[in-house]
């Protein structure tokens, strides 16, 4: 594997295995030397002379042959130049040795190469695999990341429509509240309205028993001024078939008014002999009706109350001949017959 120097970066890389590689150079070099010394010694020894035995065939005595002629001298071979020849095999040992040595330094140099180039994919793969982890674990964090953030706004979202729920209940509790508040406000006014009505009856009960003291105070007035009892004459509170009336300030007319107003309200459809009912009125000056309340009883409570809702039917009062209406007054009402 390279290594790099930041300290110089132009400097040559160095290669791994230098060190051991001419250490193994060495010691292929001393084994040369003795190879070569030892087989310089082996060629220096003196070559022994050739020995050779020649056999011929015994001539036969009985026949005559002829004699060979002696042979000719052989010629002594030349030396044979043996260190030269030991100086060629140690050369071309030499260069097979210095060829095996370059063969096995390139393949020690290919070998070199090929673990480099495995060391750099193996840590290409590293780089590749932790560039995938990288990326992994990033995806795992913004996977993580984007599940609390929905985590997150689901609690939000809880928690408004809590908020909206809670604001919804004191919403209801307020307007229960002010329902509450209304209902108690419109009980105490109609307590107040039934307390003044009572005691506007009360005040109307009152004003009828100084009417009622009144009113017979007169007639017992006129009936001395007319003479005895007995005598003929028709009261103002009984004027009339079907209705009267009376008061303090009434005009001498205002009982025929009051007469055309409210006989078309009765309706009675029972018995008609001696029914006679009085009514006390007590009105505003423009002729509203304030109450009206059985003052005398006929003794047919079925009469008593078709008399009162005559009465009542005949809000307004007509007014008088100074444009108002008196403030009470009693009606008597008979059915017609």
């Amino acid at each position: 594997m390279i290594r790099k120097n930041s300290e110089y970066p132009l400097q040559p890389p160095r290669e791994r295995g230098t060190g051991r590689a001419f250490a193994f150079a060495l010691v292929m070099h001393a084994l040369l030397g003795f190879f070569l010394y030892h087989g310089i010694q082996w060629q220096n020894s003196t070559p022994e002379g050739a020995e050779a035995e020649l056999w011929t065939e015994v001539p036969d005595s009985a026949i005559p042959r002829p004699v060979p002629p002696p042979p000719a001298p052989v010629a002594p071979a030349p030396p044979v130049r043996d260190e030269q020849a030991d100086i060629a095999l140690q050369e071309k040992k030499r260069q097979q040795q210095e060829a095996a040595r370059a063969a096995q330094l390139a393949e020690q140099q290919r070998q070199q190469k090929l673990k480099e180039q495995q060391e750099a994919d193996a840590k290409r793969q590293q780089e590749l695999a932790a560039e995938q982890a990288a990326q992994l674990a990033a995806q795992k964090a913004a996977k993580l990341k984007q599940q609390q953030q929905q985590q997150q706004a689901d609690r939000l979202k809880q928690q408004q429509l809590a908020e909206q729920q809670k604001q919804q209940q004191l919403k209801e509790q307020q307007e229960q509240q002010q329902k509450q508040a209304q209902a108690e406000a419109q009980k105490k006014a109609d307590a107040e309205k039934a307390a003044k009505a009572k005691a506007q009856a009360d005040a109307a009960a009152q004003a009828k028993k100084q009417l009622d003291s009144e009113r017979r105070a007169r007639l017992a007035q006129m009936q001395g001024m007319a003479g005895p009892t007995g005598s003929s004459g028709n009261g103002l509170g009984k004027s009339g078939t079907g209705s009267g009336s009376g008061g303090n300030a009434a005009s001498p007319g205002y009982a025929d008014k009051v007469r055309r107003v409210v006989r078309p309200n009765i309706s009675w459809g029972g018995e008609t002999e001696g029914l006679e009912t009085v009514i006390s009125v007590r009105c505003s000056p423009t002729g509203t009706l304030l109450s009206a309340t059985v003052s005398r009883s006929s003794g047919n409570a079925a009469w008593d109350a078709a008399a009162l809702r005559a009465v009542q039917r005949s809000d307004p009062m007509p007014l008088d001949v100074n444009g108002k209406t008196p403030e009470s007054f009693l009606i008597t009402l008979r059915p017609a017959g």
